[in-house]
């Protein structure tokens, strides 16, 4: 399976691996960040996912440094109980890719994308919760535009919820291409569009089903507090409500104890050739902070 980490060579730079140590890689995916950590210096990486499918595919990728990893079916958020239960108390640096790979996307039956008619489930962690499918049946129809509005940041939200509890009424809506069919006749067609009207809304119903930013905040402050002197966090998101939580939390921090530094006074995003041999990358930006004492 195809798959390329975004921004490894800033995230290399910027946690600095050759120093040895463990390293926590929040988001594991498909291995490609924790291989790269690995192959850069350090001494071990625990990887966490919610992603079982993921784990499965990352334990295969990361062969070659079995006796150096650790893989485990968690949500980053949890990081506090994981790093208790195997009696870590600090940590040399720690990654969080926060976007849905390639993977998650190009995998059929996952119902994250609408370029395939698929179930629409959206779930990250497939054994538990509610799929999205499941969640549309229920839904209110002011929650759902709320929801469209703040996780999609879509002008059209009422519309589109006005359409979806509409069709749900005679039928429900099971698949991708029933709800994307949906949305793109809600949407009002004023010329060029760069992208397709149902993608804010895809993404505000993933970001819902998968609860993305409940406790992203809270997420930060645990996974700075567990840093040694000297290790960093660095945080990738790909939407702007995400970057916008990380930005302020990281400012926080910085300013409720005197020994962390932001490192990234600005978001680090993806240079001209990255952009060129991986497209998904042009929504990235990384932000890093520091216990420099």
């Amino acid at each position: 399976m195809q798959h390329e980490p975004v921004m490894v060579a800033e995230v290399l730079d910027l946690l600095a691996p050759a120093r040895g140590g463990l390293f926590v890689d929040c988001t594991v995916g498909l291995g490609g960040h924790t291989r790269a950590l690995l192959e850069a210096g350090a001494s071990r990486v625990l990887g966490l996912d919610r992603d079982r499918r993921a784990l499965d595919i990352a334990e295969g990728a990361l062969k070659p440094f079995a006796d150096r990893i650790e893989l485990v079916h968690a949500d980053y958020r949890d990081i506090d109980s994981v790093l208790d239960a195997r009696g870590i108390a600090a940590v040399a640096g720690a990654l969080a890719d926060l976007g849905v790979s390639s993977m998650q996307l190009d995998t059929e039956g996952r119902g994250f994308s609408f370029r395939r008619d698929e179930p629409l489930d959206m779930r990250m962690d497939q054994s538990s919760g509610s799929t999205a499918a499941e969640w549309l049946r229920e839904v209110d129809e002011t929650d759902l535009a709320n929801v469209i509005y703040e996780y999609g940041e879509e002008r059209y939200s009422r519309r589109i919820a006005r359409a979806i509890v509409q069709t749900r009424q005679s039928a429900p809506i099971e698949t991708t291409g029933q709800l994307a069919a949906i949305v793109r006749r809600a949407v009002p067609h004023r010329g060029y569009q760069r992208i397709d009207p149902a993608t804010r809304t895809f993404q505000a119903l993933r970001i819902w089903v998968n609860r993305e930013l409940e406790r992203l905040d809270l997420f930060l402050v645990r996974a700075a507090q567990r840093l040694l002197q000297g290790a960093r966090l660095a945080v990738i998101t790909f939407h702007s409500l995400e970057d916008r939580i990380v930005k302020h939390t990281f400012r926080a921090i910085e300013k409720a104890e005197e020994a962390m530094r932001i490192v990234t006074k600005r978001p680090l995003v993806p240079g001209d050739d990255e952009l060129a041999r991986n497209p998904r990358a042009r929504s990235a930006k990384l932000r890093a902070i520091e216990r420099a004492a």
